[in-house]
């Protein structure tokens, strides 16, 4: 009975266990509710098992649903796995390459990365998508994209499909405009007292996406949803903020912003990775650009 066990009962089993319900797994799945329920039928008779409590108004799971729960991820998985590798090879003697990169990546070497790599492959396709935060790993996923280079801390859209592969780091500095009142601050500057002023974070703009928050001192927070925004709103004076030292240089330099020193609060360097659907075969050209951009 086993054998009759389709990739798409166990797709609604998860989707049933995700969504808390069987008309949420309709929806996930955009399929009928009365499928979905059929799915479920024709895998617990497959399985000679109740997968779900029947006198419970949620989709409540059976020790046996819950100790086959892991097991039908792990096949969903895998199956996408090798429906990646399948593609792949498919598309191996095709150079292009599709690349989210986040938009704290230094923008300066991303330019001489594929500078480099059209010289090397000059017929290359190249689809480039600049995003925030879960943006890049969200487009792995739905495979608009091949890779995306992402923040590590970021947190991880699917970890079952992407894995992520360290790439390189870049310092991070603490800034405002010279007429902000924490320029004028003698001597390094306490936690508490960055708390005492507007902070603009660059966040998420997508409506599903788990958000987070690093380097925050208080709850004044301006909230924008692109990093060359917030590098303006820093200038113009309007509040203070942390970003990548590559991207203010020449502020800093030309002074039109001032680094600010921190006391005993330390603020790590960003660390890039670059985000890949399990499964998935780089090909020459993606192989070459990721080492490119993991060089210093």
């Amino acid at each position: 009975m086993l054998d009759n066990v389709t990739i798409n009962q166990l797709r609604a089993f998860v989707a049933v266990c995700d969504q808390g319900s069987f008309s949420g797994a309709a929806r996930k799945l955009a399929r009928a509710q009365s499928a979905v329920s059929h799915a479920i039928k024709a895998l617990e008779s497959a399985f000679d098992v109740e997968l779900f409590e029947r006198n419970t108004r949620k989709a409540q799971l059976t020790a046996a649903g819950r100790s086959l729960l892991p097991d039908a991820r792990a096949v969903i998985s895998r199956t996408e796995e090798m429906k990646n590798r399948a593609g792949a090879i498919a598309k191996a003697g095709v150079p292009q390459v599709s690349v989210a990169v986040d938009a704290y990546f230094p923008r300066t070497h991303l330019i001489d990365c594929l500078r480099t790599l059209q010289e090397e492959f000059p017929t290359a396709a190249i689809n480039l998508r600049i995003t925030t935060m879960q943006g890049g790993e969200n487009l792995v996923l739905e495979k608009v994209c091949a890779l995306a280079v992402t923040i590590e801390n970021v947190p991880e859209v699917n970890p079952q499909a992407i894995e992520r592969h360290w790439l390189r780091e870049a310092e991070m500095v603490t800034v405002c405009a010279p007429s902000y009142p924490l320029a004028s601050t003698p001597g390094p500057i306490p936690v508490d007292e960055f708390g005492r002023h507007i902070q603009i974070i660059v966040t998420d703009n997508q409506p599903d996406a788990e958000k987070t928050q690093q380097g925050v001192a208080g709850k004044r927070q301006w909230l924008v949803n692109d990093l060359g925004a917030k590098r303006d709103l820093l200038k113009a004076g309007l509040g203070w903020g942390h970003l990548p030292r590559h991207l203010v240089a020449e502020d800093l330099a030309g002074g039109e912003l001032v680094e600010l020193e921190r006391r005993a609060w330390h603020i790590r360097s960003l660390t890039f990775v670059i985000s890949q659907r399990r499964g998935h075969d780089l090909s020459p050209c993606e192989s070459r650009l990721v080492e490119l951009l993991g060089k210093a």
